[in-house]
């Protein structure tokens, strides 16, 4: 991942962020949690430094379970990341962001939901799905 600032944005435009600094982590997620919150058959999350993330026209947030919430455009709905907790770290959605083919992810992650037709970089490295994630 070069040194330039990341940058992205919701669908329609009215929610953009900037990202000073690179991703700590880039993986594919299959939990049942991150295909609702995005329709998709998986996520693929860019974790970043919560403090290195400055936003232009706030995101709406959803509290998506009891340790986490979602964050999207109000407008539009486009989903802009997941936010666990406590954490330092918050999830970026790879598809809100400007030049997405920066980022490789290195692992499969909740691979216990993954669709059986899924046949996505089969030669990456997967985790099960941590019921209790510390931040």
């Amino acid at each position: 991942m070069a040194a330039a600032a990341m940058t992205g944005h919701c669908l329609c435009g009215a929610v953009k962020f900037r990202v000073a600094g690179p991703p700590r982590d880039v993986h594919h997620c299959h939990c049942s949690m991150c295909r609702r919150a995005t329709g998709a058959a998986f996520a693929t999350l860019v974790w970043v430094r919560r403090g290195a993330v400055s936003w232009q026209g706030g995101p709406a947030r959803y509290r998506a379970s009891e340790i986490a919430s979602r964050g999207f455009c109000e407008r539009c709905g486009t989903s802009l990341f997941l936010d666990y907790d406590g954490s330092a770290e918050l999830a970026l959605l790879l598809g809100a962001m400007d030049r997405p083919e920066r980022f490789v992810p290195s692992h499969h992650y909740g691979i216990e939901a993954r669709l059986p037709w899924v046949d996505l970089q089969q030669d990456l490295p997967g985790k099960p799905t941590d019921e209790n994630p510390q931040p």
